[in-house]
Order: structure tokens, then C-alpha cells, then sequence
């Protein structure tokens, strides 16, 4: 009998996502899945399975969830306060819970999603060949108190097993390459652009985030011809308002706003995890430089499993166990330490 993990409490903004749906953009569907895909091969790397399993991403805050037999799970991305039966635990690592057992998960301490893995991935049914909800495209929805998922085959063993800390939390820098628009934007605009220090703004969600900052909007003379055209996850478009808006998994497949850049792909996760009123600042790069990230960034990815070490280390799996000098400092039982030696 597969494991199924109920919901006991739901936060307010939980739902399933994975990888999303690539290839439907010509029939008006973004790839949608999860604002944070380093946060899936985290998880993958930490329970030894596919990063294609799907994952319940969690927005600012969790909920309490119970599973009928024992599951193995792993939390990652933004961390949140995490207790089985009102024990803490460690936040980017894997655990046991329990059949019966309670887990609960609070708000985020940084961060703005935090994710709940599963040995096995979800077994809910493919939808377009992805099990993830597009909340803007109207497939599937929120995770709601009461719900029960599924939970595939387990093939995996190991758990309380860690990951170095990640660094992309608290917004930072972010690298952007020239758009469609860019060149129809003044020198001293962009300077501005680049110059200035924004703050993600609390008007964010899965389709786009917002920049917050001071002083005057952006605008380029051409923004009111501008044909209705295709747009993409990671460009920054400049609305009405004069604001920059980065548009994330879940955004529309055509717009008519002028885009001033495009974050890369690598620095995406670091924009969806700012929290508000984290402080971003944009940074241009030639093309090659941003595919040589890119290429880096995925091999990072593609080397996680490599990474993951045990909460506890085992003494049987440490190679280099003479070197940690465990007797070093050994006296005699039964010698008298003031004795002199002859």
C-alpha cells in the first residue's frame, strides 16, 4: 500500500509543483512549476531521486501534515521552522517521519518559498505531463486543509542527510543581458537602471514581482508602439507606472510592455526567494558571459548529489578518521599523573 501524507493545516499559499509544462506557449500556457527550481534538485539530491518529482511549494509560511506510514521526507528552499511532534529539525536535510507523527511547519525566517519533499515524489495523476498546479492558467489550485496526496514508491534509505547552506536568500545582485527593448531605452536611463538599488516589492507572486525604489519612474519614447509580442520568465518589463516588473514561471505569453533586460535563468530563483523589501540591484552582462553562468549553474545543479553529507557523521564513513586524533591526550588508569617519569 503507497503512503498518502494528509494535510491537517494548510498555509495560504501551498500547492504541488514541479518542473512545469514546456511546449505549450503556442497554445497560451507558460511552463509554470516551481518559483525556485534549485530548491527541486535540492530535495532530489537529498533523498537520492529524480528532480523531476513533484514537491509541495510552500509561500511564506507551511502547515501541519501527517503521513499513514513512514515517509521519508526533505525540506529545502527558504527556511521555516520545522518540528516533528514538537521536536525542531533541521531545515535543508532530510528526516524520517513517522507513521502518525505531526509535522509542522511555520513561517519563513528568510526566504520566500520554502519546499516539502517526499521519498517518491507525489503520485497524483499528469496533467499535460506535469503534476504541478498553474494557478494562473486555471490547472489545478492551492493545497486546501483536509487534502490527502498520494505518495509514489519509495526506492531510497537514507535520511538525515544535509546540504551546504544556499546563499540565494536576501536578494543581491542580479545579472541581466540586453532585450528586445533595450536599445530603445537612453543611455542615462540605463545607467539609472543599473545604478539604482531596488526593493522587491509585496506585490509579488508566481506570474511577476515587483521593484520598489525611489525617485523617477522608467519609460522609453517607443513604450506606446510597441506591438504585443512574446515574452518570456525572466524579463523585466517596465509598466505604466514607471516600476520594473520581472516576470516569473507563471507569466503571461505575450505582452506589450517594453522590456529593459532579462534576468538569467541561474539568478531567477534569487529574485522569487527575496523577500519584501529585500534590496536587488540589476547588473548587465555580455551574452557569453551569461551562458557561461548558465553552463556553470547547471553543472552545479547536476553536481548536488555529490554534496550531501550525514547530519551525524558516521565514524564508519569517514575516510580519514585517524586524522581527527579521537585518542589523542589518552592517560593511564592506574599511573600516577604526578609522579615524576624516570
Amino acid at each position: 500500500m503507497s503512503a498518502r501524507l494528509t494535510i491537517q493545516q494548510a498555509g495560504p499559499a501551498m500547492s504541488l509543483q514541479d518542473q512545469g509544462r514546456p511546449g505549450y506557449r503556442a497554445e497560451g500556457l507558460t511552463v509554470g512549476g516551481a518559483a525556485d527550481r534549485v530548491a527541486l534538485f535540492e530535495g532530489a539530491a537529498l533523498l537520492g531521486q529524480s528532480p523531476d518529482c513533484a514537491a509541495i511549494e510552500m509561500a511564506g509560511s507551511g502547515g501541519t501534515f501527517v503521513s499513514d506510514t513512514d515517509v521519508r521526507i526533505a525540506l529545502t528552499g527558504a527556511e521555516m521552522t520545522a518540528k516533528i511532534d514538537g521536536e525542531v529539525v533541521i531545515w535543508n536535510a532530510s528526516h524520517l517521519l513517522h507513521a502518525g507523527a505531526k509535522l509542522t511547519i511555520g513561517g519563513a525566517r528568510n526566504g520566500s518559498y520554502g519546499y516539502l519533499h517526499v521519498g517518491g515524489g507525489f503520485d497524483t495523476p499528469l496533467v499535460m505531463g506535469a503534476r504541478g498546479s498553474h494557478l494562473a492558467g486555471g490547472i489545478g489550485g492551492l493545497l486546501q486543509t483536509g487534502d490527502t496526496l498520494p505518495v509514489g514508491p519509495d526506492k531510497g534509505r537514507e535520511v538525515s542527510m544535509t546540504l551546504p547552506k544556499p546563499d540565494r536568500f536576501g536578494g543581491g545582485k542580479i545579472r541581466v543581458v540586453a532585450s528586445m527593448q533595450t536599445g530603445a531605452f537612453t543611455p542615462e536611463t540605463i545607467q539609472r537602471f543599473v545604478s539604482t538599488t531596488f526593493r522587491r516589492d509585496a506585490r509579488a507572486n508566481r506570474m511577476g514581482v515587483r521593484m520598489d525604489f525611489d525617485g523617477d519612474g522608467f519609460a522609453t519614447e517607443e513604450q506606446l508602439s510597441i506591438v504585443s509580442e512574446v515574452v518570456v520568465p525572466g524579463d523585466v518589463q517596465i509598466s505604466g507606472d514607471g516600476a520594473p516588473y520581472v516576470l516569473m514561471f507563471e507569466c503571461q505569453t505575450t505582452g506589450g510592455y517594453p522590456r529593459i533586460g532579462a534576468v538569467l535563468p541561474c539568478d531567477l530563483p534569487r529574485v522569487a526567494q527575496a523577500q519584501a523589501g529585500a534590496a536587488l540591484q540589476f547588473e548587465f552582462v555580455e551574452m557569453e558571459e551569461a551562458v557561461a553562468a548558465q553552463a556553470r549553474h547547471l553543472a552545479e545543479l547536476k553536481a548536488l548529489p555529490g554534496k550531501v553529507t550525514p547530519l551525524v557523521r558516521d565514524p564508519a564513513r569517514i575516510r580519514d578518521l585517524l586524522s581527527y586524533q579521537l585518542v589523542g591526550g589518552a592517560v593511564s588508569a592506574t599511573a600516577d599523573p604526578f609522579e615524576e617519569e624516570i
